[in-house]
């Protein structure tokens, strides 16, 4: 079995109960959060290296490193094979700082879009735009709705009701 469905299978099955799910993605947000630290003290080193060899640079399990690189796939530049993934599969971590952080308030990770190492690749500003695309692009905007006595949308100059409303 892959390391990703292995992965999957760890982290989301309810039939281990709530209390150990909670305590594995508790340990896990703790220990995503220190990679997350050290790769954004260096934002534009491109770290490369077996899923197995950066296990063991950022001194976490397999299959916390496997689910590290599944939440950060979405932001690579040069997206990893989940699918296939292996101990022994060359991955990369080269990440779009500003997809990165976008994605990170996408999920509603506070505690890694506030984490101190931002502040040393976006100014506060840059940030706050940030931020606001972001959570205005996840924004549903309904059109006004169109009543029978309103003038028509179509530009008409009529009543909706005998214009494009008509049956």
């Amino acid at each position: 079995m892959a390391l990703y469905e292995q992965w999957r299978e760890m982290a989301y099955n309810e039939s281990v109960g709530k209390e150990r799910l909670q305590a594995l993605w508790a340990a896990y947000f703790q220990e995503e959060k220190d990679i997350y630290a050290q790769i954004l003290k260096n934002p534009d080193e491109v770290v490369t290296g077996t899923v197995k060899e950066l296990a063991d640079r950022y001194q976490v399990s397999l299959m916390t490193m496997t689910g590290f690189l599944d939440g950060i796939n979405d932001s690579l530049k040069e997206p990893n094979p989940l699918e296939e993934m292996e101990e022994d599969t060359p991955v990369n971590l080269g990440f779009d700082k500003a997809l990165l952080y976008k994605n990170m308030v996408a999920a509603e990770a506070d505690w890694l879009y506030n984490l101190e190492e931002w502040k040393n690749i976006f100014d506060e500003d840059t940030r706050k735009a940030l931020y606001r695309e972001q959570k205005s692009s996840s924004t549903v905007v309904k059109d006004a709705k169109v009543y029978p006595n309103d003038p028509c949308p179509c530009g008409s100059g009529r009543k909706y009701k005998k214009c494009c409303g008509k049956k």
